[in-house]
């Protein structure tokens, strides 16, 4: 079947750029995410099974079921979750992404956005903080303490001050991060800071006990990365408007679960390309060395595919210190990215590139031609469970997925 494959992803970038990723709401996973069950447990990227999960994602699952109390230790828990009564299933396959490990369970509080200009949602748990935590596989019960914390004290104080603000504009928040150094996935600070200027005067003025709102304002305050399950899900619900249009080789998915590495792309529909994750390189947590590391997890790559995160890292040259390289790296690695998209964020400019648009679509034929593959920034969880995040670096896809989806998409377009 001929198509035009350049008519197509003009199509699907428009649709990218129309996005308007707006917060509306903060809910519960078990009342707002489509198609949940009390016994399943979302996980990042393509579908995994229990026996095939990396240590991490194991460790998340363990932490879920006994946040949920349905385990009341890692043994029952292990159990549980080998025995067949657990659903495991991609966020991705109900409008849901996660970082890292990304486990989601029924009575987690989950912030939701939606795309005003397609009126598609999107939904992610909220970010606990680095170290040790559920994400990276931490589920001592310190871990869960602090998650019990989100759900009763956390979430709800937030929800009030929403409600009084009224909808958030991501765009323009992720605009406004970008030209403040940050680049939307790895480096959150300047995110986080207009978040707090948002929703500081709302949550000052609710009847709620004055340490309460303390302690909302100082746990988002000391957490650089509390903006992250926004960017990502503003990601997640920018880029569905542009899956499933006839011809188009845009790239609308891409997201690991710390055994695979997969992708989908708008002209394939829903179906998953995937090659093993690869390992990660990049900066360690002392007393921690690459062999702690687990390989590549996480959803928080759909924000490269939105058009930020490691394709805008010319916007945030402070990202190195974090992940690894120089400044000048930084701002190599976006250029390389004009290079396998099909166009320049009207919405998202870097400063140092005089403005430029950051490089938006990512095009899976231009993959090919190029050789280039798309740059990914992201932490590192210790690939044993229990023990949480280990440093943070940079990783390169495995050519194998992109060389599958190119066939398939030969095979179905004949050009």
């Amino acid at each position: 079947m001929k198509v035009d494959i350049e008519k197509a992803n003009q199509e699907a970038a428009s649709r990218i750029l129309k996005a308007k990723p707006t917060i509306v709401d903060i809910s519960t996973a078990g009342e707002v995410v489509p198609g949940m069950k009390k016994n399943m447990i979302l996980h990042a990227g393509p579908p995994v099974t229990w026996d095939r999960m990396c240590g991490p994602m194991r460790g998340a699952v363990i932490g879920g079921l006994l946040y949920e109390g349905t385990a009341k230790n890692r043994r029952e828990a292990e159990e549980l979750a080998a025995s067949g009564d657990i659903i495991f299933e991609p966020c991705h396959h109900h409008d849901a992404v996660g970082p890292m490990a990304g486990v989601a369970t029924w009575s987690m509080p989950v912030w939701v956005l939606e795309n005003k200009t397609f009126g598609n949602r999107a939904y992610c748990t909220l970010n606990e903080g680095l170290g040790k935590v559920l994400r990276y596989g931490a589920f001592s019960e310190d871990v869960i303490t602090k998650l019990k914390w989100m759900e009763t004290d956390l979430a709800p104080i937030l929800r009030k001050a929403l409600k009084a603000h009224g909808d958030i504009d991501m765009k323009s928040l992720i605009s406004q991060a970008l030209q403040m150094g940050d680049e939307g996935h790895n480096r959150n600070r300047a995110g986080t800071s207009l978040l707090i200027r948002e929703l500081a005067p709302y949550l000052v003025m609710l009847d709620e006990d004055r340490e309460k709102i303390a302690g909302v304002l100082t746990f988002m305050h000391t957490n650089d990365h509390f903006f992250l399950n926004l960017t990502m899900p503003a990601a997640k619900c920018t880029v569905e408007p542009a899956a499933n249009i006839e011809g188009s080789s845009v790239i609308y998915t891409m997201a690991r679960n710390g055994t695979d590495f997969g992708i989908r792309v708008s002209g394939l529909g829903d179906r998953w390309f995937t090659a093993p994750a690869t390992m990660v390189d990049g900066l360690y947590l002392p007393g921690f060395t690459a062999e702690d590391a687990a390989p590549d997890i996480g959803d928080s790559v759909i924000a490269e595919t939105a058009g930020y995160g490691g394709f805008a890292m010319a916007a945030a040259p402070a990202i190195v210190k974090f992940v690894g390289g120089t400044p000048q790296d930084a701002v190599k690695y976006t250029k390389q990215m004009y290079e396998i998209t099909v166009t320049e964020n009207d919405t998202y400019r870097i400063p140092f590139l005089d403005f430029r648009g950051t490089p938006t679509a990512i095009d899976l034929v231009k993959i090919a031609e190029t050789g280039i593959l798309p740059r990914i920034n992201t932490g590192i969880a210790h690939k044993e469970p229990g023990i949480g995040m280990v440093g943070a670096g940079l990783a390169r896809p495995p050519q194998k997925c992109f060389d599958d989806a190119l066939e398939a998409f030969a095979e179905k377009y004949g050009n």
